[in-house]
């Protein structure tokens, strides 16, 4: 068994989704990594199997054992947020229900914590993804880079982090989340270390490539403003490209006598502009688009049922109805 050190006492939060065939596997290891100083906070995402029965089933055998069951399907981060808020450890990790990242792998992330550093992140020494979901799970991260910088590449739902940073984002609102963005506005302390991953147990990932493409989507344009300066450098582009081609025109007109070949010339400067400006239209669009669904003050997720613990009631967000 390992000792936590000096990070105090643990919470472990788990998202849940359609997790049923692994729970008490993954709950019972936690259990022997840590040895009595943590708590555990499954969040039930959604499921369409029997993950919450199990998790009140647990808490109910457990009286370290948590769960909150949504109201329906939010993501995976928002999950989360909500297992953060509620938990009340001094630290917290985060892990996924489907055993991929083996519990018996928490001390490293805590030992690499207690030498200074805010976050740390469990990067796999062998990532056990299809080819799909790896390339879709690169375009994550290279949206994160913006916010994180090369820790970005560590990135990941295996991470250990101090609860007190949850202070910063403690009034965060609105339907899109990402844990890791929210962490980079809070600290520059990130660290990773090295950590075994399996293959999943239990069922294909629910994570799909569209998925996975639309988390991207969701911290480039949710969270950044680099897509809108992309869209000013291919306005900028475009417009070098169209006065290149004029002095082109003007100078074989002048040199030559022969003007440039008329429709093919027009209608391929037309498409390239065209382009360009449906393009820039799209990127705008989107921007304007999540303004307008924050501006509806959805909330980032809603806790159906809490079961377990010593019966406290974990405090509901102000932008999640309670």
């Amino acid at each position: 068994m390992s000792e936590p050190g000096a990070t105090g006492r643990i919470s472990v939060v788990v998202p849940v989704y359609n997790g049923a065939a692994t729970l008490d596997e993954l709950v019972q290891r936690i259990d022997a990594v840590l040895d009595g100083r943590h708590e555990i906070v499954l969040v039930n995402d959604g499921s369409a199997d029997a993950s919450w029965p199990q998790i009140a089933r647990i808490a109910s055998e457990r009286p370290h054992v948590r769960g909150l069951d949504l109201a329906r399907n939010f993501g995976q981060h928002n999950a989360l947020l909500a297992g953060i808020r509620a938990a009340r450890g001094d630290v917290i990790v985060t892990l996924d229900d489907d055993l991929q990242n083996p519990p018996e792998e928490i001390p490293k992330l805590l030992a690499r914590l207690d030498e200074g550093f805010d976050v740390v992140y469990g990067t796999p020494n062998a990532r056990q993804y299809t080819w799909w979901r790896d390339t879709a799970a690169r375009l994550v991260r290279l949206s994160l880079r913006s916010s994180m910088g090369g820790i970005a590449d560590s990135v990941g739902p295996f991470r250990a982090l101090r609860t007190s940073l949850r202070d910063a984002f403690a009034t965060f609102s609105g339907p899109y989340v990402s844990i890791d963005v929210l962490l980079g506005w809070t600290t520059s302390r990130f660290s990773s270390v090295e950590v075994e991953h399996l293959e999943r147990r239990s069922g294909p990932s629910t994570y799909s490539f569209a998925k996975l493409a639309s988390l991207a989507l969701t911290m480039l344009t949710g969270f950044s403003t680099r897509p809108l300066r992309i869209a000013s450098l291919l306005g900028l582009l475009s417009t070098l490209l169209g006065l290149i081609v004029l002095v082109y025109v003007l100078v074989r007109l002048a040199v030559e006598g022969n003007p440039v070949p008329g429709f093919p010339f027009l209608a391929a400067m037309i498409a390239i502009f065209s382009g360009a400006q449906l393009l820039t239209l799209g990127i705008i669009g989107e921007y304007l688009g999540r303004v307008h669904v924050r501006t509806m003050d959805r909330p980032a997720y809603a806790i159906r049922e809490q079961v377990g613990g010593d019966g406290r009631a974990v405090s509901t967000p102000p932008d999640a109805p309670s």
